[in-house]
Parts: C-alpha cells; sequence; structure tokens
C-alpha cells in the first residue's frame, strides 16, 4: 500500500493570553492508503490538534504534513480549504445535522458543498452506502425521526458520499450507548473492507480503539507507541533485500 499521509517532525503551537501552549511536539507519522487506524490518548494529549493538521482545518506552526504527497501545511487557506473539500470526510461527536432536512437533503448538501461524487456515478455509489449503513429506508426521515446510531450513520453517510482519500473520525461515538457505539464501529470496519477507505479514528477509549487494525497512543504532544511500526520496518526489508534488475 502506498503512503497517503506522512508528516515530518510536526508542531503546533497555540497563544493562550501570554503563553504559548505546544500542543503537538514533533510528530512524525505515515498512514498508508487503505489503513484503519486509531489514535489515543487522554483529553490534552494533542490527538484532536493532529486530525484538526491532518484534516487541513489547522496550518502546522513547524514541520511538514503531507496527503498524496502534497505540503499541505506550506499551503495558503484558499489551497488548503481545496484540498479538505476534495480529499477529506469528517465525522464527529457533535453530529451538526440540519434539523429541518432529511436524511436525505443533510446528504445531498454534502454532495453540492463538495462538487458532486469523484468518480460520475454519485447516485450508485450512494445507494451502495446507504445499505451498507443500514440506513436505506430511513433516508427521508429527519434527525429527530432517528436514533442517536442512526443519525451517526447519516453523518458518516454524508461524509463519505464524495469518496474523499480520508476519512477522519473524532470521538464518533462519543454520545452514544454501548450498542449503537458497536453499530457504529463496525460500520466503520465495513467502509474500510468494502471501499478500501482510509479512516483514522481519534479517540480516548479503548474499546474504540479496538476496532482499527493500527494503535497509535498519544501523550503531551508526542507519540508514545505505533503498532504499526512493525509492519512499516517489516515492508522496508522486504523492500531493502528484494535485488533490483
Amino acid at each position: 500500500m502506498s503512503v497517503l499521509i506522512e508528516t515530518v517532525d510536526l508542531r503546533k503551537t497555540y497563544k493562550v493570553g501570554k503563553i504559548e501552549v505546544e500542543a503537538l511536539c514533533g510528530v512524525s507519522l505515515r498512514v498508508r492508503a487503505g489503513e484503519l487506524a486509531a489514535i489515543m490518548g487522554p483529553s490534552g494529549c494533542g490527538k484532536s490538534t493532529l486530525m484538526h493538521v491532518l484534516g487541513a482545518m489547522a496550518k502546522p506552526t513547524k514541520g511538514k504534513v503531507l496527503i498524496e504527497g502534497q505540503d499541505i501545511g506550506g499551503m495558503n487557506d484558499r489551497r488548503r480549504t481545496e484540498i479538505r473539500r476534495k480529499k477529506v470526510g469528517f465525522v464527529f461527536q457533535k453530529l451538526n445535522l440540519l434539523s429541518t432536512l432529511t436524511a436525505r437533503a443533510n446528504i445531498e448538501i454534502a454532495e453540492r458543498i463538495h462538487g458532486g461524487s469523484n468518480n460520475g456515478h454519485g447516485g450508485a455509489h450512494l445507494a451502495e452506502i446507504l445499505r451498507l449503513l443500514m440506513i436505506e429506508d430511513k433516508i427521508d426521515r429527519r434527525p429527530s425521526e432517528l436514533s442517536g446510531g442512526e443519525q451517526q450513520r447519516v453523518a458518516i453517510a454524508r461524509a463519505v458520499v464524495n469518496q474523499p482519500s480520508i476519512l477522519l473520525a473524532d470521538e464518533p461515538t462519543g454520545a452514544l450507548d454501548s450498542k449503537n457505539s458497536e453499530i457504529v464501529l463496525r460500520m466503520f470496519q465495513e467502509l474500510n473492507r468494502k471501499f478500501k477507505q482510509t479512516i483514522i479514528l481519534v479517540t480516548h477509549n479503548p474499546e474504540l480503539a479496538s476496532y482499527a487494525d493500527r494503535l497509535i497512543e498519544m501523550r503531551d504532544g508526542l507519540i508514545v507507541s505505533d503498532d504499526g511500526d512493525a509492519a512499516w520496518d517489516s515492508d522496508f526489508a522486504r523492500a531493502a533485500a528484494t535485488p533490483t534488475l
């Protein structure tokens, strides 16, 4: 699998009054296309800041962040907005569904904002997503007529309908009970397996992280463990051992 996301010595500093707070203290990370990874750590460890930088919502103070080889950290606001619009989908704990609109209309607004489907087969792709998320019979209901888990699945459909390269989910089950949390997490697994969707889950919950194939742990603005390192090392060893012709 090719490298989709790479950060090099990534740093992000915020000013709180006269005090500078370093949220990211030199994060170097690679995520391959098609991975389902979880970034876990306590509140304030920098995981949400990292997600915002990876999603082109915040500009790094120092270091590099590359998406498909493009250094988005060095881009102006307009270019970063374009990258975010075309390549990144977001799912948050706060769903931000428009209460006066049906689920279908909420998804269609996202399609229009993002310029429609990336491959010209938006209707068929949406229908497949709705079947996968088991909400095809709920599509004409308003959010108030849906359960919390169903609302979150509508939010997921909205995030992936335009087939972004990356799906970022920040505490996506934080407002759900255990039954709906399990349903939503299995949906993420299905999206990853069915569509080879690259997904990064951000959480402080070990149970959520257990649904991912790769666990990255953060403390104090740094990555302190990454069980994907062994896979990278193995790949590099095989590449190095392969004779060139």
